[in-house]
């Protein structure tokens, strides 16, 4: 048996349902099909190929919230990974769907820290061993409670609490297959470039992880991470582009002896198409047009959400329409939930449900202008600017804020151009993600908050409001007005 072999493992992340290409500069990038043969074609010239997934398969396309996911699963069969691990978003349906969806699924979806509370009987098996080329290779799954926070509402499931129970974990499986002659061990996770950066740090050597492929954070990387001997990669967001690895195995020591690491980019030049999958895709969109090609209305101009942690034009405008529409004093919009990097011109429905695909309620939240400071300062604190995966708000245009980043300082707190009264009540809008997660997302607890007055509901739809206020105004526009100004 010779000593050497070839392994290449090709990876994906946070797909979020980017099932169609693009046309850019007259160049079609991107989609499920161009993937897919991609995928094909790497497989037809490397025997020992793998493709794994490191979570959030789901959510971001009307194709996918209007099938709840199995149109996502029915396209994931067809392109057949050989491996994938849960996302947070993979949630989004509730656990009950999630274990539907996964009997659906013709591959392993792996996951080691979900588990029902009374028992401790995990959902899905932790770990699969595949045998390639006659060498094995462990994968493990893993995702963290910071990202579980929508399994929250899910009484009955828990997960272990943070990094280092998950890297515990991580130590036990791995112990559990010693005896076995494993090649190679993949952790496939989804807790953010960071947090892996952290995970690598805390495993044993003598546990043998070899590599971290992961997700959630949607890092663009242009060579991998290596902490504690452990290779760390990451494939940014959506169908654009694809992390390879080309590795040399040592079988006779289990080991990497060298690898290759680079993120291809998915397009017409140099990936063919898949026709089989254009046919599956066409189906479901032939549907999907029905219900989601009407107009809405038409903006003045495309407005823009380029990054998550900064005021953006298009974060302006949803969250003005929900303080407008609901009467409020101040509608703080997750960033997050706001999923495409534009909207506009012309805006049609299949627009506002791509780009806003969370249709949870909308509560109004009493606090005081303390709280309400208190509240912002931990949105702004410092882990943000050092690439922690934290929550972050689009702010409406009453209240304004200047912030120095370097010196951790506010300098500006005003609402209505005077300097916010601590004491004074403020009515604050948020969706019911972060209702369900104000302690954690705002660094106050929610029992200081219910103490002046229980959070009620004041809209079971978020994007309703929405829609309606884009069907009856025609020309929106908002431009960065310095609502939230950030000092670097």
């Amino acid at each position: 048996m010779s000593r050497y072999k070839k392994l290449t493992i090709l990876h994906s992340n946070d797909l979020h349902g980017d099932f169609t290409a693009q046309d850019i500069d007259n160049n079609l990038v991107g989609g499920v099909s161009m993937l897919s043969g991609y995928i094909d074609k790497v497989r037809r010239e490397e025997p020992n190929t793998i493709y794994c997934i490191a979570g959030d398969m789901f959510r971001g396309s009307v194709i996918d919230s209007e099938f709840k996911g199995l149109s996502t699963i029915e396209i994931m069969n067809a392109i057949a990974p050989d491996v994938v691990t849960l996302g947070n978003h993979e949630t989004d349906y509730g656990i009950a769907h999630l274990l539907f969806l996964e009997k659906c699924a013709k591959f392993p979806i792996i996951n080691a820290n979900l588990f029902i509370k009374s028992n401790y009987a995990r959902l899905f098996k932790p770990q699969i061993v595949l045998n390639v080329g006659g060498m094995k290779i462990l994968f493990i799954g893993i995702l963290t409670e910071e990202v579980m926070a929508q399994a929250r509402n899910e009484a009955v499931i828990g997960s272990f609490v943070d990094i280092h129970e998950a890297a515990a974990e991580v130590g036990k499986i791995c112990n559990a297959y010693n005896a076995t002659d494993i090649d190679l061990t993949v952790l496939l996770t989804h807790i953010g470039f960071e947090e892996d950066k952290k995970l690598a740090a805390m495993l044993d050597p003598a546990w043998g992880v070899d590599i971290i492929v992961g997700g959630h954070s949607h890092t663009f990387i242009e060579k991998p991470e290596v902490v504690n001997g452990i290779t760390i990669v990451q494939a940014g967001t959506g169908t654009d582009q694809i992390g390879r690895f080309d590795i040399t195995v040592d079988t006779y020591e289990n080991s990497i002896e060298s690898y290759e690491w680079q993120a291809v980019p998915i397009n017409d030049d140099t990936c063919p198409r898949d026709p089989d999958i254009e046919k599956l895709l066409e189906s479901y969109k032939n549907e999907t047009d029905k219900i989601y090609g009407r107009t809405i209305t038409r903006f003045r101009r495309k407005l823009t959400h380029p990054a998550r942690n900064q005021e953006t034009e298009l974060g302006g405008l949803l969250s003005d329409m929900l303080a407008e529409s609901l009467g409020l004093d101040v509608m703080l919009l997750g960033s997050g939930a706001i999923r495409n990097l534009q909207m506009g011109p012309l805006v049609i429905y299949q627009d506002l449900v791509e780009c806003f695909p969370y249709d949870d309620s909308t509560y109004m939240v009493t606090v005081t202008g303390g709280q309400l400071k208190r509240m912002m300062l931990h949105m702004l604190r410092d882990g943000v600017w050092r690439g922690e995966h934290t929550e972050f708000y689009q702010l409406s245009k009453r209240l304004r804020i200047t912030y120095d980043i370097p010196n951790s300082k506010m300098l500006e707190f005003t609402f209505d151009g005077e300097p916010v009264d601590e004491n004074r009540l403020f009515k604050v809008g948020l969706q019911t993600f972060h209702v369900s997660n104000f302690t954690e997302f705002f660094g106050v607890p929610m029992a200081e908050v219910e103490a002046i007055k229980k959070p009620i509901v004041i809209s079971t739809s978020t994007r309703d409001i929405m829609e309606e206020y884009m069907m009856t105004h025609q020309h929106l526009d908002r431009e960065i007005d310095g609502r939230l100004t950030l000092i670097r």
